[in-house]
């Protein structure tokens, strides 16, 4: 079990320890999500968000709008000859 005392800032603010940032994987962007059960207050990693990371894929891509018609055909043509 990993332990480390830290003392919070004087905007309410903790950092995680390095250690514990290693275990859990957590780098600079990383999402996590804090749990008050009893009297402990839990961090957990966020779990990979699938549709989000799908979407800035998407987002990346060539811009449909901007292909012409004659693009697509000229495309999917190539393609099935490449069959």
């Amino acid at each position: 079990m990993l332990e480390e005392e830290m003392t919070v800032g004087p905007k309410g603010q903790v950092v995680i320890p390095k250690a514990m940032r290693k275990a859990l994987k957590i780098h600079p962007g990383s999402k996590v999500v804090f749990k008050l059960e009893d009297n402990r207050a839990i961090v957990e990693k966020q779990g990979m968000d699938s549709v989000a990371i799908f979407e800035r894929i998407a987002c990346s891509g060539k811009n449909v709008k901007n292909i012409s018609p004659h693009e697509y055909e000229n495309e999917l043509a190539n393609r099935s000859r490449a069959e």
